[in-house]
């Protein structure tokens, strides 16, 4: 499964992704993971989330993240819960180029359903003007 939070900036989509976040490692039966640009998120997650700052791993493209959940998965298969806020921040694209982002929330949705990972992304883009292939997951 994959859920995609739009909104535009400030309109609160971390918040909303904390309280999923907090909600999966209260009934989680596996490992619950975080993915942030910087560590902004460190006293806000329950203490059992692994929170991943994507900049202490350099991370900074679609492909490099996904082949960076690929090798986390490959050493943690109890993982089921992936979130990751804000993915043009921590891919270090920009927002009116959201074709990448479909093709990486397409990979996800591959990815969760084939090892049983669900993803929860929040994303600063205006749902208004998103494009179908991103909504499609909101």
């Amino acid at each position: 499964m994959i859920k995609v939070i739009l909104g535009n900036k400030g309109s609160g989509n971390t918040k909303e992704l904390l309280n999923a976040v907090n909600a999966a490692a209260a009934e989680a039966k596996g490992s619950v993971v975080c993915i942030e640009k910087g560590t902004d998120l460190t006293y806000d997650v329950k203490h059992s989330v692994r929170l991943i700052s994507a900049t202490e791993y350099g991370i900074d493209s679609y492909k490099f993240l996904q082949g960076f959940l690929s090798g986390l998965h490959g050493g943690n298969f109890d993982i089921c819960d992936v979130f990751v806020d804000g993915l043009c921040k921590v891919t270090g694209s920009k927002a009116d180029s959201l074709e990448e982002a479909a093709e990486f929330l397409a990979w996800c949705e591959a990815f969760g359903a084939a090892r049983g990972v669900n993803f929860t992304i929040a994303m600063a883009v205006d749902p208004e003007t998103a494009p179908e292939n991103i909504k499609k997951y909101c």
